[in-house]
């Protein structure tokens, strides 16, 4: 896998490209074996869309909520959840965590 760091500019052209909304935004944009994957997703998440092929573009979980991976803070958690979307704007939830 290759890796690349960009401008935040760039960052939001790439997302913008890979069918990423605003309300989907996050941090980080990422490519995995041809979906797209933005923010602090789960790994089981991203395994578990890797293993099932759904037909979506990609998962997100927007913003950067407390106790999603890379953002612990102790014990606190704040529920977020995982959404699949489509390029055509279709969003639904994928995951739930809480």
């Amino acid at each position: 896998m290759e890796a690349h760091d960009v401008t935040d500019q760039r960052l939001n052209t790439v997302a913008a490209e890979a069918g990423v909304t605003d309300d989907l935004r996050s941090c980080h944009t990422a490519k995995v074996d041809g979906y797209t994957v933005e923010g602090h997703v789960p790994a089981a998440d991203i395994q578990k869309m890797l293993k099932e092929r759904p037909k979506i573009t990609g998962i997100s979980v927007p913003g950067m909520p407390v106790g999603s991976p890379g953002m612990e803070q102790g014990g606190m958690k704040q529920p977020y959840d995982t959404v699949a979307f489509t390029k055509g704007g279709a969003k639904t939830v994928y995951a739930r965590h809480r």
